[in-house]
């Protein structure tokens, strides 16, 4: 697994970093959601499978954001 914190054209960077970096799942940040990102306690991911998945999460605490990250990969590749 990955992650990726872009600028602009999040999806397409995300998805191409993923698969330029062989991973099963990469995790983008987003910084266009108010509230979300570095210095903020909430944050707003999705998460990129090789599958051709997207997991669209709402804004939340960032210690929600680790327990979804964590039971992604528990679901999925354990």
């Amino acid at each position: 697994g990955g992650f990726s914190l872009e600028t602009h054209d999040e999806e397409k960077y995300a998805i191409e970093k993923m698969r330029r970096k062989n991973c099963d799942f990469i995790v983008l940040n987003s910084l266009k959601t108010e509230g979300a990102g570095f210095g903020k306690d909430t944050n707003v991911i999705t998460i990129f499978s090789s599958k051709g998945d997207a997991i669209k999460y709402s804004l939340k605490p960032k210690k929600e954001v680790a327990r979804d990250i964590v039971d992604f990969v528990l679901e999925n590749y354990f």
